[in-house]
């Protein structure tokens, strides 16, 4: 299995932890500490060797901090994770705070004493959160202190090991692209902007620069390495020799010179020696190597990483390998929904069911010779109340029967070479009550509005996200995330800068992938999700306008659960793209599918339907 179902919490240790690490804020002369889950690398995922606020505090999500003083520890999430903090922390040592609505400089504003000094750990924390955190003391005439060492880590007993995993080459017919290409091309945007080199920090961008792919971290293909690109088109990258072998370094030396990620902070300032300009991007690089730059003498030119919006558009190559990735990902889906719709409501738990995709999954590689590389993060598997927690993860201890007149919420992704997949499907155990159809229902409109948005060049997700909630607000409710993420190509599984929700400020671009995930949840009863992946087209004129508009293609096929839906509460149009969804998700996934049991399931879970007036 690509994940575990171990509950690797550790509440219990929490008050000892946190008094040991109060002792050592003490000997450093500081009132507070911030642990991230962030690592050096800023990215989602972290090695074990880097999951120091799960040790700390026993929360195990993947966005939150903790701001420990000497009478409070603070762990702050954000909606997507506060009954999972509630599960998973002392609450006599811990309390919660809104990671969103009033993060640790809001706090600090508003409970920090006069005077109060903060240390952090500068590899761990960017330039962008650093500025933040300066102007919340500055209120309070405080300081924030760069610490040394960090003192969580001189308390972390049996720390793992640092990761090694191996580095594989990314070909071309699924990069589109040669490194060789990228780098020229990052190189001339340098000498545009005046800047005599630029620092990649963002793991991602490095293989993406350099088609590597890598095994560091959980469910994301990245090796953890950093890289520098100069205006000349020379490059460096930092990355472990011991996670690449003679083809990998034979392929690398092609195009730049490869060191270890100990040597970037003296190559950094050898670099800025003479007042030279680089450019950092201040949201993704950590301050420790910005100040790296200018205690050398160097001018640190802020800026976005200027490989993030190439590596967010898609080339042919990539959408192409894409749109196969997801056939292939949706003739695994249509297998497993057939094998569940055959089990007994109650004879298959959350866990089986887990088993059973990631087992599904792997068959359909083996057959279509694109083997299953991992999961592209830990499945998402909610019967009943469990689907109401957003980003529930299913373990030993919560794992719970699929039972009749439920609902079940499966959010599951897959990294294949040509393609990182995401699709959520909630389908029905039995007889579900009308009243959770009603909101299916109303998610679907959502869903819908979005698949068929037309829109102007220069929009933005902020500015689609209601077309995803306008059924469910006209109904009272909503739900507390975004509506789409960007994904990468065999890299992360959410990737920016592209998203739908009420803060995506990006212009959506011809290439960009996104999910299309509008939901709702009543917690402590049920959960819906239903989730497809889109990429941007290029502009068309319509018929009839003034101008060309762009739209969304859709890559995820695999069908809808339509004994959910109340028909009644469609419109013709959204009718209309139901059935003819489905028509192209049989043709589709059909030649791919291997059992008669199979084929004979997408028949009828593909059936069109029609407008009832009462239902």
């Amino acid at each position: 299995m690509f994940q575990s179902f171990d509950n690797s919490s550790e509440p219990q240790f929490g008050k000892e932890r946190i008094a040991a690490l109060r002792a050592r804020l003490t000997d450093l002369g500081v009132d507070g500490f911030l642990v991230p889950r962030a690592d050096e690398y800023q990215g989602e995922y972290v090695p074990a060797s880097s999951e120091r606020l799960a040790w700390l505090t026993g929360f195990t999500g993947s966005a939150g901090v903790v701001l420990v003083t000497q009478a409070q520890a603070v762990v702050f999430v954000d909606g997507r994770y506060t009954t999972q903090l509630a599960r998973q922390v002392d609450p006599d040592v811990f309390t919660g705070g809104d990671l969103v609505g009033a993060p640790p400089p809001v706090w600090i504003e508003k409970n920090a004493g006069k005077g109060f000094r903060l240390g952090i750990d500068p590899r761990l924390h960017t330039g962008a959160e650093v500025k933040r955190l300066e102007k919340a003391l500055a209120t309070v005439d405080g300081a924030l202190v760069f610490l040394d060492s960090n003192p969580l880590d001189d308390i972390w007993t049996n720390r793992p090991g640092e990761p090694l995993g191996p580095v594989s080459i990314q070909a071309e017919n699924v990069s589109g692209l040669s490194a060789h290409e990228k780098i020229l091309d990052i190189a001339t945007g340098l000498r545009k902007a005046g800047a005599e080199a630029a620092l990649i920090a963002d793991p991602s961008s490095v293989a993406w620069i350099f088609n590597i792919r890598g095994n560091d971290v959980p469910h994301t293909p990245h090796p953890l390495s950093r890289a520098v690109v100069r205006a000349d088109g020379s490059a460096a990258i930092f990355l472990d020799r011991r996670k690449t072998g003679i083809e990998q370094e034979a392929y690398l030396t092609q195009m730049a010179t490869q060191m270890g990620p100990e040597a970037l902070p003296d190559y950094l300032g050898e670099l800025a020696a003479g007042g030279a300009k680089i450019l950092i991007d201040p949201d993704v690089t950590s301050v420790a190597l910005a100040e790296a730059v200018r205690k050398a003498g160097g001018v640190v030119v802020e800026g976005a990483d200027p490989a993030r919006l190439p590596r967010a558009c898609k080339n042919a190559v990539e959408i192409n390998g894409s749109a196969a990735a997801h056939l292939q990902d949706g003739a695994a889906m249509v297998e497993f929904l057939c094998w569940l719709d055959t089990q007994p409501p109650g004879s298959v738990t959350e866990i089986g069911a887990v088993e059973a995709l990631e087992d599904a999954r792997r068959r359909m590689g083996e057959a279509m010779q694109n083997p299953l590389k991992d999961i592209s993060f830990d499945t998402i598997a909610g019967s009943g109340p469990n689907a109401a927690i957003i980003h529930y993860r299913v373990t030993t201890d919560t794992d719970r029967g699929l039972e009749a007149g439920e609902m079940f919420l499966v959010d599951s992704g897959a990294q294949y070479v040509n393609g990182t997949t995401d699709i959520t499907r909630t389908v029905a155990i039995g007889e579900v009550p009308a009243e959770q159809r009603r909101f299916y229902t109303l998610v679907l409109k959502g869903m819908i509005a979005i698949s068929t948005a037309r829109f102007p060049k220069g929009t933005r997700g902020v500015d689609l996200d209601p077309l995803a909630r306008a059924a469910l607000w006209k109904a009272g409710v909503d739900y507390g995330h975004g509506t789409g993420h960007g994904v990468g190509s065999y890299l992360s599984v959410h990737e920016g800068p592209q998203r739908i929700s009420r803060a995506a400020m990006q212009e959506l671009l011809p290439g960009m992938i996104l999910s299309n995930e509008p939901g709702y949840y009543r917690p402590g009863e049920f959960g819906i999700r239903i989730e497809n992946l889109l990429y941007v087209r290029e502009p068309e004129e319509v018929e009839g306008g003034d101008m060309p508009m762009l739209s969304f293609e859709t890559l995820t096929y695999c069908p809808i659960d339509t004994r959910l839906v109340l028909t009644s509460f469609l419109s013709g149009e959204e009718l209309l793209w139901l059935n003819d969804y489905h028509a192209r998700t049989r043709d589709m996934l059909m030649p791919l599918i291997r059992t008669p049991e199979a084929k004979a399931w997408l028949e009828k879970a593909t059936a069109p339907v029609e407008r009832l007036n009462r239902e």
